[in-house]
């Protein structure tokens, strides 16, 4: 198995550090990571070369370009980039992102099992901000109301589909080679029009029912967002955008 991680970033100079540090931390450290600078204007693209001369020997890190603006964009092309570069299975998590230390290994194991692509539990970070109780609550909550939807919204019904629908957020999913060249890959869009990940499991669906959750593939995700929106503004944009912010990119 030849894993490579991506990691899409765009003006992620305050972030990127700790995800960094965190994927180089992991139990198994048998993989590439490739950092995708989606037009940072910031120092994103100074850390993330500081990072791999500073840890060298240590993880492979390399960084490619993608100007057209989008998590979907630069997600593909970091993932088209691995699997040309000999990747026969790619994870993603986000450059605001703290996967546990397990990740990687979890993630092997699932594909070991079967699994053609996987995700599993969002948390929120509390290193960010002094969370109170009820906050760390929140964004669990946040994300299983989102799922809860999705299995009712009409654009994930389709008499065709292979499996049901199963919520896998972008930060936190892994995909064969084989099967993301099948689906197509991220549809190359900004998260402002498309969910890409939504998108790429419903394009998953019609090819396998090979792909499901894991209780141990964690990932601990920014709550900037949440905090920015309130909790009822980020549950409508995460329901097909029902909210749109003036500010989506929010640092």
């Amino acid at each position: 198995m030849r894993l490579w991680v991506v990691v899409p970033a765009y003006d992620e100079e305050r972030s990127i550090g700790a995800t960094l540090r965190r994927l180089a931390e992991q139990t198994d450290t048998a993989f590439t990571l490739v950092v995708v600078d989606n037009g940072s204007a910031d120092a994103t693209v100074k850390i993330v070369r500081e990072f791999a001369e500073e840890r060298r020997p240590g993880p492979d890190v390399r960084i490619v370009h993608e100007p057209e603006k989008g998590t979907g964009a630069a997600a593909d092309t970091g993932f088209r980039h691995a699997i040309a570069a000999g990747a026969t299975h790619i994870a993603r998590t986000d450059a605001d992102c703290l996967p546990h230390r397990d990740w990687v290994a979890a993630v092997k194991r699932a594909f070991g099992d079967g699994l053609a692509m996987v995700s599993g539990p969002l948390r929120p970070r509390t290193d960010e901000f002094p969370l109170k109780f009820w906050e760390r609550r929140l964004l669990p909550a946040v994300v299983e109301t989102a799922a809860l939807f999705g299995r009712f919204r009409p654009g994930n019904q389709d008499p065709f589909y292979l499996g049901p629908y199963v919520m896998m957020p972008g930060c936190n999913v892994a995909i064969t080679a084989d099967l993301y060249e099948r689906a197509g890959g991220f549809p190359r869009t900004r998260i402002e029009d498309v969910h890409e990940d939504r998108a790429l499991v419903n394009r998953v669906r019609y090819l396998t029912a090979a792909y499901g959750l894991r209780k141990d593939v964690v990932v601990y995700g920014s709550v900037r967002r949440l905090r920015a929106f309130g909790l009822v503004r980020t549950l409508g944009w995460y329901a097909d955008h029902r909210y749109r912010p003036e500010v989506v990119d929010i640092r």
